[in-house]
Parts: C-alpha cells; sequence; structure tokens
C-alpha cells in the first residue's frame, strides 16, 4: 500500500471490497480472534474461581492473597470485555451500525487482551507463590509481565510502526 493510498482505496483496488465488504471481513476477523481467546480466558476464569474453595487457600499469606484478588479481578473482567463484542452486535443487530460495532469491539479487544496479561502474570505469581515461595513468585511474575509486554504490545506496535498507517 502506498503512503499516498488509504486504506479505503487499498481495499478498493486491490480486493474489488466495498466498504461494507470490508466492515463484514474486520468483524468476522474480529470474532475469529476472539473465539481463539475466549476459550483460554474461560479456563483461567473458571480455574480461579474456584481456587478459594481448595483445600490449602487459606495457607496463602495475605500479599499472595492480594495478587489473587487482582488476578481474578482482572480474569474476569477479560472475560466481560472479550465477549462484550457480541453483546454489541445483539444490541445493535439491523441498525446497520457494523462500523460503530467494529471500532468499539477492536477497542474492547484491545483492553480485553491487556487484562488477560495481567491475568497470566498474577496467575503464574500465585502459582509460584503457593508452590516455591515469594522469590520465585516474584520472578516468574516479572518473566511472565515481560514476555506479555515483548510479544502482546512492543512486538506489534513495532511491525505496526514498520507499515503503512492503516485508519480503517
Amino acid at each position: 500500500m502506498g503512503s499516498n493510498t488509504s486504506d479505503a482505496e487499498w481495499n478498493r483496488e486491490q480486493r474489488s471490497e466495498t466498504k461494507t465488504q470490508r466492515l463484514d471481513r474486520n468483524w468476522a476477523s474480529l470474532l475469529q480472534e476472539l473465539r481463539v481467546v475466549q476459550t483460554g480466558v474461560q479456563i483461567l476464569t473458571g480455574f480461579l474461581l474456584t481456587l478459594p474453595f481448595q483445600d490449602g487457600f487459606e495457607d496463602l499469606g495475605g500479599s499472595l492473597r492480594v495478587v489473587y484478588l487482582v488476578t481474578v479481578t482482572s480474569a474476569v473482567s477479560a472475560a466481560i470485555l472479550l465477549a462484550a463484542p457480541v453483546a454489541l452486535h445483539r444490541a445493535l443487530f439491523r441498525r446497520h451500525q457494523l462500523e460503530l460495532i467494529v471500532t468499539v469491539a477492536h477497542r474492547l479487544s484491545y483492553i480485553g487482551l491487556l487484562l488477560l496479561g495481567i491475568a497470566l502474570s498474577g496467575a503464574m505469581t500465585v502459582v509460584f507463590g503457593a508452590t516455591s515461595g515469594p522469590v520465585p513468585a516474584v520472578v516468574a511474575g516479572t518473566v511472565t509481565g515481560l514476555l506479555f509486554g515483548i510479544f502482546w504490545l512492543l512486538l506489534p506496535l513495532i511491525l505496526r510502526a514498520r507499515t503503512d498507517p492503516d485508519p480503517g
């Protein structure tokens, strides 16, 4: 895509795609991405929600319980935000608001993925804290957070900066 060509123009020229077809494709692509992450989020959330009812949970120290609460809150919030685009679509179905749905769903997905990264880092902290102690817990949580930051934030931003702007 040339620097003077907009995303909409490129789609028309290269794909013979109308604005509505592009929105349909973007919506389908976004839904497929959400399907991939929702299963993992739901499993993680379910696991975290059962932890307080397991033997030994009461042995967690105060700071590890705080990490657990932040983690479970992040996981539940991620599950809500990553499922929200479906509810949004249902509420606006047949109202010809696909552009709004795709835009809002895109943003909800970003926030949901950020919360998922926090939940994964927290889960590693809790697991390592419960099994190996505070130092391994901090290391595991930090490494997980760094990997999340590198592969889910930094790498996509670097690759995005190397491509032409995409207004659509």
